[in-house]
Parts: structure tokens; sequence; C-alpha cells
């Protein structure tokens, strides 16, 4: 397959519409994802936000997009790679400042479970095996707290 013509379906969530493809499934991958993304113009990837279990890499196939980290944000263009390493120095965010659609890759470590701070909001998305919830991180509890 061709990163560059891949049909990409859309998603479409007010402010965040972008196309996108996980390609593990189609070619059998177990220990690494991968997904192919295409984010129009004047629009936002993902929260901003740091994983606590993958490590994620970014490549710009196609175009040219802002990306938001801790450090602050910079724009990469086609051929650029950054990695975003597990942890809150790895907290990322990309978003399409330009007039026309930018297309880009991630591979990630793969694995049972997912789990992301989104800092902005103060919640977790955490997603696994028969559970997938954006959590509140307003209130801290001791281990035992709310268990019998």
């Amino acid at each position: 397959m061709n990163l560059r013509s891949l049909e990409l379906p859309p998603r479409d969530d007010e402010g965040h519409r972008f196309r996108s493809r996980h390609l593990g499934s189609i070619v059998k991958s177990e220990l690494t994802g991968f997904a192919v993304y295409e984010l129009a113009a004047g629009e936002r990837h993902w929260p901003y936000h740091y994983e606590l279990v993958n490590e994620e890499w970014l490549f710009v196939i196609d175009g040219e997009l802002v990306l938001r980290t801790p450090s602050g944000e910079t724009t990469l263009r086609a051929g650029d790679v950054t990695c975003f390493a597990i942890g809150p120095d790895g907290a990322h965010q990309m978003r399409n400042d330009s007039d026309a659609p930018v297309r880009f890759a991630m591979p990630s470590s793969s694995g049972e479970g997912y789990i992301a701070i989104r800092p902005d909001s103060n919640t977790a998305f955490v997603d696994g095996p028969g559970f997938s919830e954006i959590v509140p991180l307003d209130e801290s509890l001791d281990y035992w707290d709310r268990e019998p």
C-alpha cells in the first residue's frame, strides 16, 4: 500500500475533523500500531495528551502541521519525523494552520490497553478489553478508597 494514496475514512467531530486508517490489523501486526491520518485545513487532531504505556512516532507524509508539545509549538513539513516519549514530556497535539490537508503517519508501541492523560481537561482516556472511558482526574483517591 502507498501512504500517500491510501483511502482514509472520515471522522467528523466538530473542530477535530480528520480522516484515518489503522493499518495494524491489515498487515497483521501484533506489537506495533500504525495509523495514517489526514487533517483538513483549520482542524485539530486528538486533544493534547500523553500516553502512559505507549511510545508514539510522527512522520509527516504530505503538507505541514503545527505540533504542540511541552516545549511550545513548531511547524513540521513533509519528511519531518519526531517521537513522543511515554509520560508528560511526550505530550502532543497536532493542528493544521495551512490552507491544504496534511497527511501524517503515527506508528506506536502496542498492547492490550491504552491510557492517555489529557492535561487541558484534566481527564484520562482509558481503553482496554471490555472497557473504554474518559475519567476526570479532579479527585485523588487513596488505594483502598471506595473499596469494600
